[in-house]
């Protein structure tokens, strides 16, 4: 009996030892933050500085423009060439504005213009936001930007050139903003509206231009629609952001017929987010066929490196929208804009970044030749100095055609379509929440467990993440918010072979970053 009881008592223990052996053994969780033993790479010292930068590709080189007259050129998206530098008329890309001084800045832009710069004691012009596409009816490259004398008085200008790295040649004022009753007469807004109808929608009682709901002629981007059609996308806090049609033939703006009830105006076009002076500008629309999405782009906060500027994203079917975000709201006039639209990159910390990347934004987009899908933006530093520079990041749609952007600026990485192994992915991450907060706080590096098995552990919480099988999408539930994204193998910004995910949901963006020691075993 002795000897049949002990059998039975080792069938047991082999039966529990299999079943032991077949659940996935809890981690010795460490939740400390120590990136120090992580090599860096002091991104801040390195590149050009161009602001606001808007991208171009001609054959193998990459183009930015950027205002303040400056532009690079690239060939790999990492390491740019400066082209040019300083508003002046020896400017080798924008010099040609100035052959025509008097009318390129006639309303704005220059201590002599009809609205004069607010800083004219330190002299010089205000040329902001270029954007060039090539315009093959016209056989030109057009250049698009503005120039600027007080918050709210701009001028969007236009300027043609054979060439993407040649001197751009001043064609014609587009739109003007912040006239009033005095200074209207140098603007063409009569040529469209009566003045009856200028001093009802246009102009306050107080002779004062009505921001609030008329836009700032500023940031002027290009896109081209699922049918081949160009529009000009523009605007910047004040009223919003608005859309009007580009004559490819000319270059020029098409003015619609008015159509209040869906909010389009006879001389600004169609809002499409935005007014009552909340924060938002640098609208940048890029159309994906994949998705069949029309993507806005804007920033919201200030531009200062503690301004909270950001990148935030909304989405139509249309080009004229309605643009939504992730809860299918549109941000319309005088609405608190932090919760709306996807925050996609703001203020944060990763390993191997010695300071903290502040203030992004004022993006470009742009889908390269191979079907990868880019954002370029200029970042400050969390360095007490103003200096930026421009990064360029991949991003990747997730199941429900979300962009989700990489957490390191791109280094030739290629998601697997195929997607990764529980044992490629399963680790302790460097995690980052961007929230939807617009301040100076910097999203610091928690620690998050993907765990074999599908379980997710942080400090404070529990949840669950589930691979898509065949694709790259994740689905990662952390307490009651789900998260949808991608994960995708490339290095960081010391070259280090890293694994990690982008997520998006209720309107924030979680990264992970996993280094091969923390893979889980």
């Amino acid at each position: 009996m002795k000897k049949k009881a002990i059998s039975m008592l080792l069938a047991v223990l082999l039966i529990l030892a299999v079943a032991a052996g077949c659940t996935e053994a809890e981690p010795d969780y460490d939740f400390t933050v120590n990136m120090s033993a992580i090599a860096k790479n002091d991104i801040s010292s390195k590149g050009v500085s161009v602001h606001d930068p808007s991208i171009l590709r001609v054959g193998d080189t990459y183009y930015i423009y950027g205002s303040h007259m400056d532009s690079a050129k690239s060939t790999d998206l990492v390491t740019w060439t400066r082209m040019s530098a300083g508003i002046n008329k020896n400017n080798p890309i924008f010099g040609g504005i100035y052959d025509k001084f008097d009318e390129a800045f006639a309303f704005a832009g220059s201590p002599t213009s009809a609205v004069p710069t607010d800083n004219a004691a330190q002299g010089g012009e205000h040329v902001w936001a270029p954007d060039v596409k090539y315009n093959e009816k016209m056989g030109k490259y057009v250049m698009y930007y503005c120039t600027s004398s007080t918050w709210n008085a701009s001028n969007l200008c236009y300027a043609t050139c054979d060439t993407p790295d040649g001197r751009f040649e001043w064609q014609g004022a587009l739109i003007f903003s912040g006239f009033n009753k005095d200074t209207i007469q140098y603007t063409d807004v009569l040529d469209y509206v009566s003045q009856e109808y200028a001093e009802e929608h246009y102009i306050t009682d107080k002779n004062e231009y009505n921001f609030n709901d008329c836009p700032n002629a500023i940031d002027p981007t290009l896109f081209t629609d699922a049918d081949g059609n160009e529009w000009l996308v523009y605007g910047s806090w004040s009223g919003g952001i608005f859309l009007l049609e580009i004559d490819e033939e000319t270059g020029e703006v098409i003015h619609p017929q008015a159509d209040p009830e869906n909010d389009v105006d006879p001389y600004f076009g169609k809002r499409l987010v935005g007014g009552g002076h909340e924060s938002m500008e640098a609208p940048y629309i890029l159309y994906d066929k994949g998705t069949g999405y029309y993507y806005l782009f804007v920033s919201y906060g200030g531009l200062t490196r503690t301004g909270g500027y950001q990148i935030r994203v909304f989405r139509s079917e249309k080009p004229d929208g309605e643009y939504v975000d992730m809860y299918g709201r549109n941000l319309g006039p005088k609405l608190n804009n932090s919760m709306f639209a996807l925050k996609l990159s703001g203020n944060y910390m990763l390993p191997s970044l010695p300071k903290a990347y502040m203030a992004t934004g004022h993006n470009s987009a742009f889908t390269d030749d191979d079907g990868k899908h880019y954002i370029v933006y200029h970042t400050r530093f969390d360095n007490n100095t103003e200096y930026h520079s421009p990064r360029v990041h991949q991003f990747l749609f997730n199941a429900d055609g979300w962009p989700c952007m990489l957490p390191y600026q791109t280094q030739g990485e290629t998601v697997s379509e195929k997607g990764y192994s529980e044992k490629e992915v399963a680790g302790r991450y460097y995690f980052i929440n961007q929230g939807t907060k617009i301040d100076a706080t910097i999203a610091q590096p928690e620690i998050i467990y993907l765990n074999r098995g599908g379980k997710v552990k942080t400090e404070f919480d529990e949840g669950t993440w589930k691979m898509e099988k065949g694709t790259p999408y994740v689905t990662i539930t952390i307490g009651s918010k789900e998260y949808k994204g991608v994960f995708c193998a490339m290095k960081d910004e010391a070259g280090t072979d890293v694994m990690t995910f982008s997520a998006v949901g209720s309107n924030e963006s979680i990264w992970g970053v996993l280094y091969a020691e923390d893979v889980q075993k």
